[in-house]
C-alpha cells in the first residue's frame, strides 16, 4: 500500500492529513496528453483529472469519517495514480469494519444522480452544439464516478467490494475464516482481471491487477496467521484494548531490554530474564500496542442488596 514517504502533503480537514505522492503528476501529464483531442483545450483536460482526484478524495474522505463514526481512527489518505487509499482502523467487530468499507462506495453513490441530473440539464439545453466542451466534461464526470464505484465494489479483496464480502462473511463464519474465504475468492477475481487486461491490452489495468495480488496474497497470509492464533491455548484474565483478542500463552514477544523471545503475560508484563517491564505489550492479532494494565480484565464484583 503507498505510505506516506515520497508523497506531499496538502492539507488537513476533519482532522484528516491528505498527501498526494509524487508519481501522480507523472500519470497526471500522461493521461491528460492522452485525451488532449477530446476538447478544443488542454484546460478542460486538465478540469476532468481534477474531477477524478476530487471524486477519489470524497470516497476516501467517506471511509474516514465512517471509522470514525463507530469509534475507530483514521487520519491520512494517501492519493496516487491508482486511486487512493484511507489509512482506517476501526474496532475489530464485523459491523464497525462494514461500515467502514462500505460508506466509500455509497459516497459515489450519492454522487451519482447529482451528476446525472447535471448531463440531462446539459443534454436538454442543447450544450452539445451551444458548449460541447462543457458538455463532454459533464459526462465524462458522471463516467468517472459510476466506474469507480463498479471497479470498487467487485468482490475483489483488498478492494471495497471484497472487503465488504469479508465483513459480511464474519458475522457468520468468524474473523480469520472470512479474511481466507474474501482473499481465495479475490485471487480468482484477480486471475479473470489479468485475463481481461490481457484481451483489452489495458497497461494500467494490468497494474492494477499486480498490486491487487500482492495485497491479495498478503491477507490471505494474515488470514492463516489467525487462524493457527486461534487454535493455539490463550491466557485468562487479559484481553488486547482493541480487539478484546486474548493473548496465546507461549513466547511471542520480545523483551526491550535483553532483546530475549519471552512471554510478557507471564508475569505480568516483567521480562523473565532480565525482569525489565515492557511500556507497552503489543497484540498478535491487530498488533496494536498498549499498556500492560490495560489489558487486565477487570473482576466482576456482586453486589447484592437488602
Amino acid at each position: 500500500m503507498p505510505q506516506r514517504q515520497g508523497s506531499i502533503r496538502l492539507f488537513r480537514f476533519l482532522g484528516v492529513e491528505v498527501f498526494l505522492h509524487w508519481s501522480w503528476f507523472l500519470v497526471a501529464v500522461f493521461e491528460i496528453q492522452a485525451r488532449a483531442g477530446r476538447y478544443s483545450s488542454i484546460l478542460w483536460n486538465v478540469l476532468e483529472y481534477l474531477a477524478l482526484f476530487a471524486i477519489v478524495l470524497t470516497h476516501e474522505y467517506g471511509h474516514a469519517l465512517a471509522c470514525r463514526q463507530v469509534g475507530g481512527r483514521a487520519n491520512q489518505i494517501v492519493l496516487w495514480p491508482l486511486g487512493g487509499v484511507a489509512y482506517v482502523d476501526p474496532p475489530q467487530r464485523p459491523g464497525a469494519t462494514l461500515w467502514s468499507i462500505a460508506a466509500g462506495p455509497l459516497v459515489n453513490v450519492v454522487l451519482l444522480p447529482f451528476f446525472f441530473v447535471l448531463t440531462v440539464v446539459a443534454t436538454s439545453a442543447n450544450w452539445q452544439q451551444s458548449n460541447p466542451n462543457l458538455h463532454n466534461f459533464l459526462f465524462a464526470v458522471m463516467y468517472i464516478d459510476a466506474v469507480l464505484l463498479v471497479f470498487n465494489i467487485l468482490p475483489i479483496y483488498p478492494l471495497d467490494g471484497g472487503q465488504i464480502l469479508r465483513s459480511l462473511l464474519w458475522f457468520v463464519i468468524g474473523k480469520a475464516r472470512s479474511l481466507t474465504v474474501a482473499t481465495v475468492l479475490g485471487l480468482v477475481g484477480i486471475a479473470g482481471l489479468f485475463l481481461f487486461a490481457i484481451r483489452s491490452s489495458s497497461v494500467w489495468i494490468g497494474i492494477m491487477a499486480v498490486f491487487l495480488v500482492l495485497n491479495c496474497w498478503a491477507g490471505l497470509k494474515h488470514s492463516l496467521h489467525l487462524s493457527r492464533l486461534a487454535k493455539l491455548p490463550h491466557r485468562a484474565g487479559y484481553h488486547c484494548p482493541w480487539c478484546q483478542a486474548e493473548p496465546p500463552q507461549g513466547r511471542f514477544w520480545i523483551c526491550p531490554g535483553c532483546r530475549n523471545i519471552v512471554d510478557l503475560f507471564e508475569s505480568h508484563g516483567a521480562c523473565s530474564y532480565c525482569g525489565k517491564v515492557a511500556a507497552n505489550v503489543s497484540c498478535i492479532e491487530c498488533a496494536h500496542s498498549s499498556p500492560i494494565h490495560d489489558w487486565v480484565i477487570p473482576e466482576k464484583i456482586a453486589v447484592t442488596g437488602l
